[in-house]
């Protein structure tokens, strides 16, 4: 759920249960939500207490340099490329294939934990990294996934480091966050990353947001921009896009959470937004609003099975031992609890709001495909 976008090696099979798989524009309950939001802050764009000042860097201009995405081969990473290369230059390193590539777009078929990838940042003259090369495979090992998702994205940083990057753009996520009982109901950039505490597999997402914010404060010559969207939903093979296309998604007896879901090319303007001079700093994105979880798949004529949460977690972890789930037990919690974000820090610096509604969004997971 990193980013949530197409993972590297991700596998197709159903999720009965998502675990990004809340959505958002009640409007009866969102009015409500709406007057608890956190007011916009003036000032800077970073998270946390006031940055340090950076040295002063040389400016690059779009003919200057090129973008670097990695995961270029993903669904979100097609959408970056083909919003990006007709205004700058384009390079993609992702293993996989990229058959429909635009002519002026460079792809290096290369892991980029490998050492080739040293010689992209040598001759290609990057004067930004877009990194969308996460692994959100949940049946990945936790060996397969942190090598992918946290030792690959070290090396990433090693490269940015040591070629004087500027600018470096990363889509993290707003599950980062977690979904708890006790949760505000917007939470701000400020808020503690607590996502994996009831789910290991959101370990390695946590971690490398984290590697991101260390980075921010370690070298202020680089622009680093963290983005933290709410629920991806659209074309992308994602956990709530694929639990929203199902007919008869599970939900949790007793439970409907208020979410929020973005539509993915939203997400593409908020990373061309985020790859301005100037810019960096910690961002939610939220969508064009909140519902509840059952207007969501009501909207989408879907036919819900409301299960107990105790008798869920139990069928769960035992479909999960025999494979015939890809959804485990621990994300129970993302249909069950608040995980809301605030995105007023991403409307006022990056100048950011959600140009798709709420029911072209939701459609999305059906007609995008």
């Amino acid at each position: 759920m990193a980013g949530e976008g197409d993972p590297p090696n991700a596998r197709d099979a159903e999720r009965p249960a998502a675990r990004y798989s809340e959505a958002a524009d009640d409007e009866e309950r969102a009015a409500v939500f709406e007057s608890d939001r956190p007011k916009a802050r003036r000032g800077g764009a970073s998270a946390g207490p006031a940055e340090p000042d950076p040295p002063e860097s040389a400016s690059t201009d779009d003919d200057e340099g090129s973008v670097l995405v990695t995961g270029i081969c993903g669904r979100l990473g097609h959408l970056v490329a083909r919003r990006l290369h007709r205004e700058t230059r384009v390079v993609g390193v992702d293993r996989r294939a990229f058959p429909d590539r635009p002519k002026d777009i460079t792809h290096h078929a290369i892991d980029v934990r490998r050492k080739k990838t040293r010689d992209v940042f040598r001759s290609e003259k990057v004067r930004a990294v877009v990194h969308l090369g996460v692994m959100h495979d949940p049946r990945a090992s936790d060996h397969e996934r942190h090598r992918w998702n946290v030792a690959a994205f070290q090396k990433l940083l090693d490269y940015l480091e040591d070629f004087d990057v500027p600018k470096l753009v990363v889509l993290s996520s707003a599950n980062v966050y977690g979904p708890q009982p006790d949760n505000p109901q917007f939470l701000t950039e400020e808020a503690p990353l607590l996502g994996s505490q009831g789910f290991g597999g959101m370990r390695d997402l946590v971690e490398l947001d984290m590697l991101a914010q260390s980075f921010f404060w370690k070298h202020p010559a680089t622009e680093t921009v963290v983005l933290r969207p709410c629920h991806i939903l659209g074309g992308v093979k994602n956990a709530p896009s694929n639990y929203l296309r199902l007919e008869r998604p599970i939900t949790i007896l007793g439970f409907d959470p208020m979410v929020q879901v973005i539509h993915e090319r939203d997400v593409v303007e908020a990373i061309s937004l985020a790859l301005k001079p100037g810019v960096r700093g910690i961002f939610n994105l939220r969508g064009p609003g909140e519902l509840p979880l059952s207007k969501v798949l009501a909207r989408l004529a879907r036919r819900p099975r409301a299960v107990p949460a105790f008798a869920a977690k139990a069928a769960l972890e035992r479909l999960w031992k025999l494979r015939l789930t890809s959804f485990p037990a621990p994300e129970i919690d993302f249909i069950r609890y608040l995980c809301m974000v605030d995105g007023s820090r991403a409307e006022e610096v990056l100048g950011f709001r959600a140009q798709q509604d709420m029911d072209h969004t939701l459609a999305s997971v059906d007609s995008d495909r």
